[in-house]
């Protein structure tokens, strides 16, 4: 049966005005006010936000490092979409020996038909030769159009030739890369001394990664692209020198795209010596392992600058970096060594909430950058658009319905993420979602899902690279 939703506010990255919207096969079949309700089944939205689903273009399920992540597929796509995403895309990861079809095949085998939520891949190279660029024909023809480089971890970073040669690469296919930018032989260098001095606890993880290596990185990056003349995109960028950096390029002339994650606009580096955001100080040293993230959350200018982009269009999206390690069992692995402790915390599940009160309600931005920078943008920037990303006649029936008056509080208690704890616990937050729609399926309502593995696998095309305001 078609469904009607009536009376909504549709929320798009340049406007917002009411209309009812029209659904037929997984689809968005009409827009417009007074829509004929015959053979529908119709969906009160009066007083409601209306935005498309959100898209997470930053998760890692099913991740090994130290140990496996606590979020599968299954668990972490169904925290997805009860916060309203209705998007994933993760990351597939070529280890050095593999092929890219045998990493494409191991993550499909671990989404395929377990997944709540739509996803798709990037694919991370963690090498770089002649029969992997030949591969990268078959990633396009497999909807793999985005690719992922470490400057960091010694079992994944490539060299800066190789980085050259990527990129180019990539650009044939009219691809992008998006790059985690930290100096990783300073990281490790400076992590040797900490050590060595007998610093050892979770709040040196931070002095380990300062500002300086990841704006170091950024300025290599860049210039890297430079020379090889195509865009690139920048990964959950933390500090404000990062962020000059990436301005310093701009204003010559190059396209730098820039991801933030809600950690970097939320979190200083005061909760290593806390160990909470909300609440009370624990007692326990320890608990700042909870934060123990890459980069690190910095200070509270770093934090104001990157508000101050995103008002004025300079970040393109705000992704999560969900990398679910619990606390009990997986961080206290690094229990008296730091440098052990699992990187990561969840997030995937309570992005949307966190930027609506943080950022919406608090006058940062306004809704419509918040559907830009967690739907619309994403969308262009990884080949989605318009299936995904934008309440649009054709376009796919994800459909957030935003309560705006909700109240309530994050806790690990009443999450659906498989994770012991929430950095963002004792929240109090205004607005939720009060259903969502996938292809015109309800999955969730309040956060409960009631209708699992709807998800399908997103064959995405080229990045619709948008010039910059």
């Amino acid at each position: 049966m078609r469904k009607l939703i009536r009376g909504g506010t549709i929320v798009t990255a340049e406007k917002s005005y009411v209309s009812d919207i029209l659904i037929e096969n997984e689809k968005i079949i009409k827009i417009g006010e007074n829509l004929s309700q015959d053979d529908c089944e119709v969906i009160d939205a009066s007083g409601r936000l209306l935005f498309p689903g959100f898209i997470d273009a930053h998760t890692h399920f099913d991740l090994k490092t130290i140990t496996t992540t606590a979020d599968d597929f299954y668990t972490g796509t169904k925290a997805a979409i009860a916060g309203g995403t209705t998007s994933v895309i993760d990351f597939a990861t070529a280890d050095r020996g593999m092929t890219l079809m045998e990493a494409l095949d191991v993550w499909h085998k671990k989404a395929d038909g377990k997944s709540s939520c739509d996803y798709g891949f990037h694919m991370s190279f963690s090498e770089w030769n002649e029969g992997l660029s030949k591969e990268v024909d078959l990633m396009t023809e497999n909807g793999i159009t985005s690719y992922k480089l470490y400057m960091a971890y010694d079992n994944l970073r490539v060299s800066d030739s190789d980085i050259f040669e990527i990129l180019k690469r990539i650009d044939q296919v009219g691809g992008i890369v998006g790059t985690h930018c930290e100096n990783g032989d300073m990281v490790t260098q400076l992590t040797n001394q900490l050590k060595g001095e007998g610093k050892l606890s979770p709040k040196y993880h931070p002095v380990s990664r300062p500002a300086e290596v990841e704006a170091e990185a950024i300025f290599r990056y860049l210039t890297i692209a430079e020379l090889a003349g195509v865009p690139v995109n920048i990964v959950h960028l933390s500090s404000k020198l990062g962020y000059d950096v990436a301005e310093q390029f701009r204003k010559k002339g190059n396209k730098v795209y820039i991801e933030t994650c809600p950690q970097y606009l939320l979190m200083d580096d005061s909760v290593y010596e806390k160990g909470v955001l909300f609440g009370e100080e624990d007692d326990d040293e320890f608990a700042s392992a909870k934060f123990v993230m890459s980069p690190p959350p910095r200070k509270q200018a770093d934090k104001d600058c990157l508000w101050d982009a995103l008002r004025e269009d300079r970040i393109d999206c705000i992704s999560t970096d969900h990398c679910s390690f619990n606390y009990k069992d997986d961080k206290e692995l690094g229990r008296g060594d730091f440098s052990k402790i699992p990187n990561g915390c969840p997030g995937v599940e309570h992005r949307p909430a966190l930027i609506y009160n943080f950022g919406v309600l608090t006058k940062k931005i306004t809704k419509e950058k918040m559907c830009a920078y967690l739907s619309t943008n994403p969308a262009k920037l990884y080949g989605m658009y318009p299936q995904k990303g934008v309440i649009a006649e054709g376009s796919d029936a994800d459909i957030v319905i935003w309560d705006t008056d909700k109240k309530w509080t994050i806790s690990a208690d009443n999450q659906n993420q498989n994770c012991d704890y929430t950095p963002y616990e004792g929240a109090n937050i205004t607005g939720a979602p009060e259903k969502v729609l996938l292809r015109g399926n309800i999955i969730s309502k309040y956060g409960k899902i009631i209708n699992e593995n709807k998800g399908q696998y997103i064959f995405r095309g080229k990045s619709i690279l948008y010039d910059k305001k």
